[in-house]
């Protein structure tokens, strides 16, 4: 049972996955900073207000309705996807053409490391031949 426990922690995709809610919790308390304190200042100020939270203000009867903070929610999004956008995705996609562009043109990259697949192949590929001999 602890052993069983044991390898699914030692995973690579766990410990992956762990990492990037770390990496993505960070991510958001930086991009949160950003809207916070840089444009939300700047769009309350066109409003004449402290902050985007509170520039546009709809009453309705006893409620309000914070347009403002919806903005900023969606500037918000909209931060943090052109980030991944532009940092992750786009850099990835290119790298990936470029290999793929090497690849049919026939120029072979520096060795890859050796994968669980590799080392199965290799297995198949050597139980075919012994199996041929006998």
């Amino acid at each position: 049972m602890l052993k069983g426990f044991k390898d699914f922690i030692m995973r690579g995709n766990v410990i992956d996955l762990a990492v990037a809610v770390v990496v993505g919790a960070a991510f958001t308390a930086v991009v949160n900073s950003i809207v916070e304190n840089i444009f939300n200042p700047l769009i309350g100020a066109l409003f004449n207000a402290d902050d985007l939270t509170n520039a546009i203000d709809i009453p309705i009867g006893n409620a309000e309705v914070k347009l403002g903070a919806v903005i900023g929610a969606v500037i918000t999004f909209l931060i943090v996807a052109a980030v991944v956008y532009f940092v992750f995705v786009l850099p990835i996609n290119t790298m990936k053409k470029h290999a793929e562009a090497k690849r049919k043109a026939g120029i072979v990259e520096e060795e890859a490391p050796v994968t669980e697949i590799d080392v199965l192949t290799e297995i198949r590929d050597l139980l075919a031949r012994n199996n041929l001999k006998q």
